[in-house]
């Protein structure tokens, strides 16, 4: 019996291996195609629309529908809040918002969003929970990618949050993009180091402006070719072409990202 109880007990002990294993695994390897690289891109964010002539990777709001036949990546505000959704997160999770020591809300004063809260183990836990069912409506969409936006919201954090809880929580979402079957991408945050990119579970990167501030590089380094730059000025994406048109996709966009038929609305890719 003893014999036994040891053989029963060394089986759970690897089986637990075995699941921890296939969790890490879950955040390191996408079970889904990565965005072909070099692809014609277009950034949809702001609004869906009909994708230009030869376009076969798209980025849009996780709310809108994938464009029929090329790839589609979902755009989720994962470490802010989106506009027009402060009430809703005020009103069922106020603890996950970032507060300073005199509790008033943390906001990213560029784009008015209020920043989560990641400092805590169990605050994470508690957001992936909420956006992990984001992540696994894109993938019932038809979803292929994820852009989880605002990873570098602890840099306009007072100081409250590091990367090191940006990364610990990136994980927990990209393990859940893995495991409903998406590619996951790493949205800006050039200084995040390619060890700290790939433990994550990162598996390409979106890049804005990363030529206007010689950052295409940083990318490149741990993606190779799987990098997506979109540039907000014309010298930018003039710049970004020049180096790196024959290897990587490439777009200049509006700020506002628009659709056709805004005064504002700019597309041209390389």
């Amino acid at each position: 019996m003893k014999i036994a109880l040891r053989i029963a007990m060394a089986a759970v002990m690897v089986a637990a291996s075995a699941f921890g294993s296939g969790t890490a695994a879950a955040a390191r390897a996408p079970r889904a195609a990565l965005p072909p690289a070099n692809a014609k891109f277009d950034y949809q964010i702001g609004g869906a629309y009909t994708p230009p002539s030869g376009v076969t990777v798209v980025s849009r709001d996780r709310e809108a529908a994938p464009a029929a036949g090329i790839y589609n990546i979902c755009y989720v505000n994962a470490f802010q809040t989106q506009p027009g959704a402060e009430s809703w997160w005020q009103t069922n999770h106020p603890d996950l918002l970032l507060r300073d020591k005199n509790g008033k809300l943390v906001i990213d004063g560029d784009w008015n969003e209020i920043l989560l809260d990641l400092s805590t183990a169990a605050k994470r836990t508690a957001l992936a929970t909420i956006v992990g069912g984001w992540i696994d409506g894109c993938a019932a969409g038809g979803f292929k990618g994820l852009e989880s936006d605002n990873l570098d919201s602890y840099t306009r954090s007072k100081g409250l949050l590091t990367q090191a809880h940006a990364i610990a929580y990136a994980t927990l979402l990209n393990t859940r993009a893995h495991t409903a079957g998406l590619a996951s991408g790493q949205k800006n945050t050039a200084d995040l180091s390619s060890a700290n990119a790939r433990r994550a579970g990162f598996d390409f990167a979106i890049a804005e402006e990363c030529a206007e501030w010689d950052e295409c590089g940083d990318y490149t380094a741990t993606y190779g070719d799987n990098v997506i730059v979109i540039e907000y000025a014309r010298s930018g994406f003039t710049k970004a072409c020049r180096a790196y048109g024959s290897k990587l996709s490439i777009v200049l966009r509006d700020v506002g990202v628009t659709a056709p038929g805004s005064r504002s609305y700019v597309y041209e890719a390389c």
